[in-house]
């Protein structure tokens, strides 16, 4: 029989050296399952609540809250249940935790509880991850966005804008997608040397340099694209993740651009990004204007739905309630889906599948403080996403769902 033994959780450290969570599944037919939750920096104001002890010991960025949680709570709830019934193993989760936010037994517990139990189920059947959460499905693989400039809350340099990324959209297979970022993210790095600027990285192993302006970013990633023997604007595209939210000021309604000493209205933003998509090859912006920017983004998504995808991070965090209302308002057309924003794997899917029947698109996201968990590769591949977001191609926590993605492609190929 395919019940839950035992379930062990202990404290681990993410990618940028701070506690999180790992817990194991144990069945009693001997199979185990392991998963590991990130932790953002840049947060959305509606994120599901990650627990911390607000202690001595690390900074007050422990975890021995939400692990006695786990041992003392979810342990006792789970151990001689079906670990093959997903959306039962969560519905008891969100049940025993009894907040919106899961701000009780913390959504870093709940969710690397959820997390393993699929893991722990996929080895009892004895498939790969993805296939067991995705069934029979023909899958897609997806197109990697590599976020090789970093700013904002994600560096220590003077960008406001946190992501400037490459998209390898017009190349084929995922092989030659991670091989055309690799060459790219290596160019940039001898370009900024020739220039003397810093190659120090930042949370998502991007280069963190200092820049004249907000743009100039582009012309570097164009610059690299083009001297690394590729195509822009037809075999690579950019993308940014502006994360608005972290330079508006809500009482004035002002976007306050520091680099620049500017401020802009939601509108002039607004023209500010419509500007770059006419001079740079940009396909998509994440988060262009702030969580609480509704009338702003209903005039984003109104001028630029047909040039360009327009992806809420902050504004919608994974969450069906948000999502509709987004709908409702006519708000973007695809959304980012980061499974620690909600905090079990059945609410992640029925977000991604409500998302995708109201014709938005999706992209997968790893966070700023990763694990060496590679469980949001199979979850794009699994419910046929057709994007995701895992940083710079470097550094191990980043690198690891690469590296699993390039291995499903065989699989699947």
């Amino acid at each position: 029989m395919s019940k839950i033994k035992d379930i062990k959780a202990r404290e681990i450290l993410d990618s940028r050296g701070l506690p999180t969570i790992e817990v194991e599944c144990y069945l009693t037919t001997g199979e185990i399952g392991r998963a590991s939750v990130p932790a953002g920096a840049s947060k959305g104001k509606y994120e599901a609540l990650e627990l911390r002890d607000n202690e001595k010991r690390y900074l007050g960025k422990g975890v021995n809250k939400a692990i006695k949680n786990i041992e003392e709570i979810i342990k006792k709830a789970l151990i001689g249940f079906d670990v093959l019934n997903q959306k039962k193993i969560d519905e008891l989760l969100i049940k025993l935790d009894g907040t919106e936010n899961k701000s009780n037994l913390g959504a870093n517990a709940i969710l690397a509880v959820s997390l393993a139990c699929a893991r722990a189920a996929s080895a009892f059947c004895g498939l790969p991850l993805y296939r067991y959460l995705g069934g029979i499905a023909t899958f897609l693989m997806p197109v990697p966005y590599f976020n090789i400039i970093n700013g904002g809350l994600h560096a220590g340099n003077n960008l406001d804008i946190q992501e400037y990324m490459i998209v390898p959209l017009g190349i084929n297979t995922f092989k030659e997608k991670l091989r055309a970022g690799v060459e790219i993210f290596h160019t940039l790095k001898n370009i900024l040397k020739k220039e003397r600027k810093s190659i120090g990285i930042g949370d998502e192993g991007g280069f963190a340099c200092n820049f004249d302006n907000n743009e100039e970013p582009l012309r570097y990633l164009v610059k690299a694209i083009e001297e690394a023997g590729y195509e822009s604007g037809k075999e690579i595209f950019l993308a940014i993740d502006a994360a608005a939210s972290n330079f508006y000021y809500p009482e004035e309604k002002i976007y306050f651009l520091k680099l620049e000493d500017k401020k802009l209205t939601s509108e002039e933003l607004i023209n500010h990004y419509e500007n770059w998509i006419d001079n740079y090859p940009i396909i998509s912006i994440e988060d262009g204007l702030a969580e609480e920017d509704w009338e702003g983004w209903q005039e984003l998504t109104k001028r630029l739905k047909e040039k360009i995808q327009l992806v809420g991070d902050d504004i919608f965090v994974t969450n069906i309630k948000r999502l509709k209302k987004g709908i409702e308002k006519k708000i973007a057309n695809c959304i980012l889906i980061k499974p620690n924003q909600i905090g079990t794997l059945t609410e992640t899917i029925e977000c991604i599948n409500f998302a995708r029947e109201n014709d938005y698109k999706i992209m997968i996201s790893h966070r700023s403080g990763e694990t060496e968990d590679s469980f949001i590769a199979d979850l794009a591949v699994a419910t046929n996403a057709g994007q995701i977001k895992a940083g710079a191609p470097q550094r191990g926590e980043r690198v690891i769902k690469y590296n699993q993605l390039l291995r499903i492609e065989e699989e699947i190929l």
